[in-house]
């Protein structure tokens, strides 16, 4: 079941910024007040900091070749990738001879790396998890997987139709312990179907979900060829979100206004966010914003709109490569974006797998990975958004070092002891963590004490931090002592340094 458009990809040596093709989803400019006293004027001019560099982008990336394949798959397109555990797992839409129905299946993967080999766990180069129900709206064809996981339960967000029905499309929704036995969700059925605001050519329906988690909200891209607000051709990316993993109740929709309560999914949809089939999302918390990724002439152009998709923070980037259909872009299990160990708050690693050619069926194959880095990202910008920062450290003012932990601050005063205990070290320290509250201080020679069953953690101010091991206290020269389990459960637990 092949997407409802394709456009050809060019290559291109570089990454490029690039702006928004014209639709409802053009760009906003950020409104910048410039109006000044001359007195406030002069005054600025002489304290003004040195400007921020551009946004741009560094570090092109490709894979040497293909990264994953179906076994004498026909198709390979489509695909979600989860970074989990230190290694990726990939879902993506296939066809194997040995899957029924016959029809579209969800291949399932697993590599080290982004440029594979993807293996499947029986050994093969992609295991069938998912094919048509036989019975219901999704009988013959299941396509387009996005995958969360959230609670420990993952979430199979799925294309699926009956046959070649004009309209036939909608959108699905599975779980699992594992990611890779699915069970259907919400009965079986659809959770949303075409709205039919208006008929055009393209009998497409609705599909090609993208989901993420955020903020307690599961929120839901997707294409509707019959949606007010799409394109002639039927192009355009629509959002949905609720509390419920299903989308059955408590949803809203985004429309011309913001969110907004609506009884339905088919809810007429006012507005696109995107000009574009097949994207895929998620969410870059250093900027709170979201990164869609939707293929345009040159190859992956990612457009980024913050929280109430008003303004566009940063422009958009493109990845350049050859590519036939549906970037997947490399996640977090929440959707989120990677953060960079290098610069968490300035630099974005965007990277997708995509199929790059049409194969011998005249259907997209050959999956391969492009990338870059976006650099000089205005993040870390409110308390919200140094979530990024936990678990790194940066310099103090006090010639220590803070360690940012839960939205709080941890001065640590010897940098050994804090190279053990953060991600990193920063060499530079972000202006938000100065508004981070400090929750206490990891002084040398701080008096640190064993649990019977090995646990170590250092007490400060009578409360109790958790640390890796005793190699934290010998760099810290905190004498140990092994206390009793009632003495140890009667601390107040203060947090945990582990890493």
């Amino acid at each position: 079941m092949a997407g409802p458009s394709r456009l050809l990809g060019a290559l291109s040596a570089l990454g490029v910024l690039a702006a928004c093709a014209p639709s409802t989803a053009a760009p906003v400019a950020v409104p910048v007040s410039t109006t000044l006293s001359s007195a406030s004027a002069a005054a600025t001019t002489s304290r003004k900091p040195p400007p921020a560099p551009p946004v741009g982008t560094e570090r092109g990336r490709q894979s040497p070749g293909v990264v994953a394949a179906g076994a004498e798959a026909p198709y390979n397109y489509g695909p979600a990738v989860v970074s989990e555990g230190g290694k990726l797992r990939m879902w993506w839409c296939s066809q194997l001879r040995d899957a029924g129905p016959p029809g579209d299946d969800l291949l399932f993967a697993e590599s080290a790396t982004p440029d594979g080999p993807f293996t499947a766990p029986d050994g093969s180069p992609g295991q069938s998890v998912l094919s048509g129900s036989e019975a219901g709206f999704d009988g013959k064809h299941v396509c387009d997987p996005s995958v969360l996981k959230v609670g420990g339960t993952y979430y199979l967000y799925y294309t699926g139709a009956a046959g070649e029905h004009a309209h036939g499309n909608a959108i699905g929704v599975a779980t699992s312990p594992d990611g890779v036995h699915w069970t259907r969700d919400a009965g079986g059925m659809p959770i949303v179907s075409p709205s039919y605001d208006t008929t055009r050519d393209n009998t497409y329906g609705v599909g090609q979900p993208s989901v993420l988690f955020v903020d307690g909200w599961f929120y839901l891209l997707f294409t509707d060829t019959t949606g007010r607000a799409a394109g002639w051709n039927g192009a355009g990316q629509f959002v949905l979100r609720a509390r419920n993993p299903t989308f059955l109740n408590h949803v809203e929709a985004l429309g011309e206004r913001g969110f907004e309560p609506v009884a339905d999914t088919r809810k007429p949809r006012t507005r696109s966010v995107v000009d574009a089939f097949s994207a895929d999302w998620m969410y870059v918390d250093a900027l709170r914003s979201f990164a869609i990724a939707h293929e345009t002439e040159q190859g992956t152009t990612v457009t980024f709109w913050d929280n109430d998709f008003k303004v566009n923070p940063i422009p958009a980037v493109t990845i350049p490569g050859r590519w036939r259909e549906g970037p997947g872009l490399i996640r977090t299990t929440d959707g989120h974006a990677p953060v960079s160990p290098e610069d968490p708050c300035g630099r974005i690693p965007l990277d997708v797998v995509r199929a790059t050619v049409d194969g011998a069926a005249a259907a997209p194959t050959d999956l391969g990975h492009f990338g870059l880095d976006v650099v000089n990202a205005p993040g870390c910008r409110s308390k919200d958004a140094a979530r990024v920062l936990d678990g790194f450290a940066v310099p103090s003012p006090e010639n220590t070092v803070d360690l940012v932990v839960g939205g709080e601050v941890v001065r640590v005063e010897r940098r050994s002891v804090a190279d053990r205990l953060a991600t990193r070290v920063l060499d530079r320290r972000p202006a938000v963590v100065d508004a981070l509250p400090p929750a206490a201080r990891v002084p040398a020679g701080a008096k640190a004490v064993r649990a019977p069953d090995g646990r170590v953690g250092l007490l400060l101010d009578g409360r109790l931090w958790l640390v890796g091991g005793e190699d934290v206290t010998t760099l810290n020269s905190s004498p140990v002592s092994a206390v009793s389990q009632k003495t140890w459960d009667g601390y107040e637990q203060a947090g945990d340094l582990r890493r």
